[in-house]
């Protein structure tokens, strides 16, 4: 088992920054790639960054590309998601999850992750 737990969420103004973080604990983190999904109110889940468990790959969805970005450490069992140039519409609860499989089965089976973690509200005024 692998136990994720988000944290950095918050209220922040649109073209702000924030950092989310979610620590892992159970199994050997480095064995998983890593990604950050966000759901908005009335809206599916949807994957918009994923690493690999080495960090040396990554991924970001359209919408968040070139704003966010996404890394680990693993020595600190942590992965991290930094927003910048925040807009209204990235207003969602945002999770983290962790999967056995590459970085390139998570992307094309996002919804197969292995494990997630309960999310962080993230809201953006204007």
């Amino acid at each position: 088992q692998v136990q994720l737990v988000e944290s950095g969420g918050g209220v922040v103004q649109a073209g702000g920054s924030l950092r989310l973080s979610c620590v892992a604990a159970g199994r050997t983190f480095s064995n998983y790639a890593m990604g950050w999904f966000r759901q908005a109110p009335g809206k599916e889940r949807e994957l918009i960054a994923a690493i690999s468990w080495s960090g040396v790959a990554t991924y970001l969805a359209n919408s968040v590309k070139g704003r966010f970005a996404i890394s680990r450490d693993n020595a600190k069992n942590t992965i991290y998601l930094q927003m910048n140039s925040v807009k209204p519409e990235d207003t969602a609860v945002y999770y983290c999850a962790a999967d056995r499989r590459s970085i390139m089965r998570v992307m094309s089976d996002p919804y197969g992750m292995d494990y997630w973690g309960k999310g962080a509200l993230v809201t953006v005024s204007n």
